[in-house]
């Protein structure tokens, strides 16, 4: 059954009102008539099985039938901290990582970064196209929530984030001893968790210093160095399947 998002403003007891892009993908994309089935979301984690009550030229209104959680979230909230690729590299990463469930995603500048933000504007039109991105890769995964793209922050920031969290961690090439399995198997099935990708020049020696005396574990993914735009995806597969999520 397709699936929309709706503002949560505009969902009350018993309809919902979709209007917008999601309007003008059912009516005229679609060609969905009334008495027709959809699952609509608020963004949020919840799912509402509706029915199609009535249509206008740019909008439609749905009764609500029945209204549970999704079952497509994870237990665990995961945050993505991303360096900034070259290209479009961060749109891949963002529907890769969104396909596999994470919660949030967050682009950082580190030292290595070849990509660099000309200003504040400049940066809140990147945030934007890549919250699209996002929100298209939830309706195409059958997601409840989409994820949110948060503005971008400096490594510095990025660390004193993630020291926040119960559990946090940072895949690193030179890194031996610890590997990403043993963490998450010793790990008490935290509700939150966030890790750090670098960008294709790999993180500064001072960098990784920084996030080990913020007791942010160094592990290694395996023997094969990863691209920037491939690590975060193996990283929340290897998660999912860890943690069962």
């Amino acid at each position: 059954m397709p699936k929309f998002f709706a503002e949560k403003e505009n969902i009350s007891e018993n309809q919902i009102l979709l209007d917008g892009e999601e309007a003008k993908h059912i009516l005229k994309v679609l060609r969905m008539q009334t008495g027709e089935s959809l699952t609509v979301c608020d963004g949020c984690g919840t799912d509402y099985e509706t029915v199609i009550e009535s249509t206008e030229k740019n909008s439609l209104t749905v009764r609500i039938l029945e209204k549970r959680p999704s079952e497509a979230e994870s237990a665990v909230k995961i945050t993505l901290f991303q360096c900034l690729p070259k290209a479009s590299k961060m749109e891949y990463v963002i529907q890769k990582c969104t396909e596999l469930g994470i919660y949030k995603i967050i682009p950082c500048i580190s030292e290595r970064c070849v990509v660099k933000l000309n200003s504040n504007a400049d940066a809140a039109k990147k945030v934007e196209r890549w919250q699209s991105i996002a929100k298209a890769a939830a309706k195409q995964s059958g997601r409840g929530i989409i994820p949110e793209i948060g503005m971008p922050v400096t490594f510095k920031e990025a660390v004193s984030q993630m020291a926040a969290y119960p559990l946090s961690f940072v895949p690193y090439e030179n890194e031996q001893g610890h590997t990403l399995k043993t963490l998450l198997r010793a790990s008490q099935q935290p509700d939150c968790a966030a890790f750090i990708i670098g960008p294709e020049g790999g993180f500064a020696p001072e960098e990784i210093a920084l996030a080990e005396q913020n007791d942010i574990q160094t592990v290694t993914l395996g023997k094969r160095i990863l691209r920037t735009e491939t690590a975060g995806e193996v990283v929340l597969s290897m998660m999912n399947y860890e943690l069962e999520l």
